[in-house]
């Protein structure tokens, strides 16, 4: 296992197989490092394919407020759970995508917007 140097981040890495199946195994230091359970969640970010621990959906910080808006359009029933699970798939790419526009923002990559931009605040 070798460890290399991102920016200010140690990360430790491995080269494993592919199994003709397109079976992977994780290492099990990475594993018991990052808390795995019986399920990983793969996410596709550019050109990298990201495994990561599956995160339980407990119904997420904004199903509230997902649902109180889908009631207030009229939604109910079959109807109300479909398009629910439909705004709250939205969620996670949404919120990643403002954390890569971030980090491009951190790393002098990116525009960026003060809190005036973005909440048309007047003094």
């Amino acid at each position: 296992m070798a460890t290399a140097t991102k920016g200010n981040f140690n990360m430790d890495r491995k080269l494993i197989s592919i199994s003709s199946k397109r079976q992977i195994t994780i290492p099990q230091k990475f594993f018991e490092m990052l808390q795995f359970t019986d399920e990983a969640e793969c996410v596709v970010r550019g050109n990298e394919l990201v495994i990561r621990p599956a995160r339980t959906n407990s119904g997420g910080e904004f199903a509230e407020h997902i649902l109180a808006e889908l009631i207030a359009k009229g939604f109910s029933g079959d109807e109300l759970l479909k398009e629910f699970k439909i705004q709250q798939a939205k969620i996670r790419p949404a919120v990643e995508a403002m954390i890569a526009e971030a980090d491009n923002v951190a790393s002098n990559n990116g525009e960026y917007y003060s809190y005036d931009d973005i909440f048309n605040a007047e003094d």
